[in-house]
């Protein structure tokens, strides 16, 4: 019924459905809070950087998964969710960077998922299940 590259080609939409959607709520969030950018701004600002890239994390968190999503120019999109997740962790989260919860687990997991996933989509492609697979 199924043959591998079925599965494949499957396997690939759910990973890009998963880390597309779950980005794309924060990317929401910022939208419904703009004040998010100005605490972005500010970060960006003490590393020597112009407070306007903030505006860059709609891309990295609308755009960037919606063309994910979609599967059109998949892998782009998955490099600017990298890049964004980059721009994250050097920003809110270097302090945290070998530090592990209560619990056990990575205090950056979240974000790590974000980045490792994105760069596993940008690696292998949207498959076959998108608007312009490649």
């Amino acid at each position: 019924m199924f043959n591998s590259f079925q599965f494949e080609a499957m396997g690939k939409l759910v990973l890009r459905l998963t880390v597309a959607i779950l980005m794309l709520f924060h990317g929401v969030a910022k939208i419904l809070h703009p004040a998010s950018l100005e605490f972005i701004g500010n970060s960006l600002s003490n590393i020597g950087l112009p407070a306007a890239l903030a505006y860059g994390v709609y891309v990295g968190e609308i755009i960037a998964p919606l063309m994910v999503l979609s599967g059109f120019r998949c892998r782009i999109g998955a490099l600017i969710i990298v890049v964004n997740m980059i721009f994250a962790i050097v920003l809110v989260y270097s302090g945290d960077m070998f530090s592990l919860t209560k619990h056990g687990g990575w205090t950056l997991e979240l974000q790590g998922f974000y980045l490792f996933g994105a760069l596993a989509i940008a690696l292998l492609g949207s498959g076959r299940y998108a608007i312009k697979p490649d």
